[in-house]
């Protein structure tokens, strides 16, 4: 069977504004991630992450190479009812509440009314929101704008999850809580993919992970291979980053 997203030998440049060279985002990665697997994707600022997360999403195009979800190429637009998406700062309409969100993103989808409402009260509670549902978005911390934006990735119950640096801007008992939801998505047979530089997130929940720097994948593994080798995961992560700015001097 093949795997559920699937890059493979992919490039990606832009051009600098400033000097107009191409500078290269990714150079010939490829990575897989199994249906029922939480996949981290582990990076320094700039490594990366970000750019192969837009590729998934179809927002930017490759230069090489290619890029399917569920067997599909991601140009396809009917692969959108499958998966759900988390960008690193989510922005909505201030004026809009917690609940008015959740329908506007289960209507399109496709989802019927009874569906949305369902789906959305699980999941403001999921996330403790349902107390502040319909309190406008502009009133929320940092925080909750981040666990709304997890409830709308989430309300059309996609396949493919992917969110950028989810727990970014949470507290402790936030990152808990995003965690927790992690660990049910898995439990649900879900694919969840998700780029972090918190070493202790990725080492609970992944099962597997690819550690990417200066465009380029240094190592894809299971955690549990990993970990075998009797070093951690922060050790890892460091001496393999180290390698590929090694090379690149």
């Amino acid at each position: 069977m093949d795997p559920i997203i699937r890059v493979h030998d992919v490039s990606k440049s832009f051009r600098d504004n400033l000097s107009a060279r191409k500078v290269k985002a990714l150079e010939s990665i490829s990575l897989s991630a199994e249906k029922g697997e939480v996949y981290g994707f582990l990076g320094p600022n700039g490594a990366g992450k970000s750019t192969t997360i837009k590729l998934l999403l179809n927002l930017i195009r490759p230069d090489s190479g290619s890029v399917t979800i569920a067997g599909r190429s991601v140009e396809e637009r009917e692969l959108r009812r499958i998966v759900g998406f988390l960008p690193e700062n989510p922005y909505f309409y201030e004026h809009l509440t917690a609940e008015e969100l959740l329908w506007f993103g289960g209507q399109a989808s496709g989802m019927k009314g009874s569906e949305i409402k369902e789906r959305s009260m699980m999941l403001l509670e999921k996330t403790d929101l349902l107390d502040a549902r319909k309190r406008a978005i502009r009133t929320y911390s940092k925080g909750m704008v981040q666990r709304a934006g997890l409830a709308l990735a989430l309300v059309h119950d996609p396949e493919v999850i992917i969110l950028d640096e989810p727990m970014s801007g949470l507290d402790p008992f936030g990152r808990r809580m995003v965690s927790n939801l992690i660990i049910d998505m898995k439990k649900a047979g879900k694919t969840v993919f998700f780029s972090s530089h918190i070493l202790g997130d990725i080492e609970k929940i992944c099962d597997k992970v690819g550690i990417i720097a200066e465009g380029r994948l240094c190592l894809e593994d299971s955690l549990t291979n990993l970990l075998n080798y009797g070093a951690t995961l922060e050790d890892i992560f460091f001496a393999e980053v180290e390698k590929i700015s090694v090379k690149g001097n």
